[in-house]
């Protein structure tokens, strides 16, 4: 055997063992990312996605609320009230968490509503608010929601879509980086709910 198909036939035997290696690592890695996931324990990411949701959900919660009383397509009525009956629930379970992990809750709009202030200027309901979250409308946005005419139901469901678009990039942030188990999968389901919801309202829209 030459020594030229000995160092050769050495060469081809590290890259596979190498390979091999690689990709045992990887399988390893796929394996500790998923088994990073825990019931009790939870890191950063899931403390900014529980608060950044309670204000995001109840900025929509606040959205369905404009909808009342107003000359609405029946599926349009439909899905607002499917939107809050899904969305109360969750700004609940958010919120218990942040309580359970010692974190403060952030004031909402809702907050702001319920104290007796009515619908008000949403401008200054928002002032204190961060409208930089993906998906959320501004003070303005939401001023010219509430006094919109016939063109409610149109400007409705865009400002909609926007603010479950918004919400599913941060529910697949905290499905990436997040540790507290019920949070990732709760976020999972939000991906798709919303997801879901976004293709009605597109078909809606015509």
């Amino acid at each position: 055997m030459s020594h030229r198909f000995t160092r050769a036939l050495g060469a081809s035997l590290l890259a596979a063992s190498l390979a091999t290696t690689l990709v045992a690592c990887g399988g390893d890695e796929a394996t500790t990312t998923a088994t990073e996931l825990s019931a009790t324990e939870h890191n950063d990411t899931d403390v900014a996605f529980a608060r950044d949701m309670v204000q995001h959900h109840a900025q929509a919660v606040a959205m369905v609320e404009m909808t009342r009383e107003r000359d609405l397509d029946p599926e349009v009525a439909q899905l607002a009230e499917g939107i809050r009956d899904a969305q109360v629930p969750e700004i609940e379970t958010f919120s218990d968490w942040l309580g359970e992990w010692d974190e403060e809750v952030p004031p909402t709009m809702l907050d702001h509503a319920n104290a007796g202030h009515g619908s008000g200027d949403m401008s200054e309901t928002m002032e204190d608010m961060d409208d930089a979250m993906p998906g959320m409308m501004s003070g303005a946005d939401m001023d010219a929601l509430q006094d919109a005419g016939g063109d409610f139901q149109t400007m409705w469901l865009e400002m909609m879509i926007e603010h479950h678009e918004g919400a599913i990039e941060m529910a697949r942030t905290e499905q990436q980086d997040g540790r507290y188990r019920p949070a990732v999968e709760l976020a999972a389901e939000i991906e798709e709910s919303q997801g879901a919801e976004i293709e009605t309202m597109r078909d809606l829209l015509g």
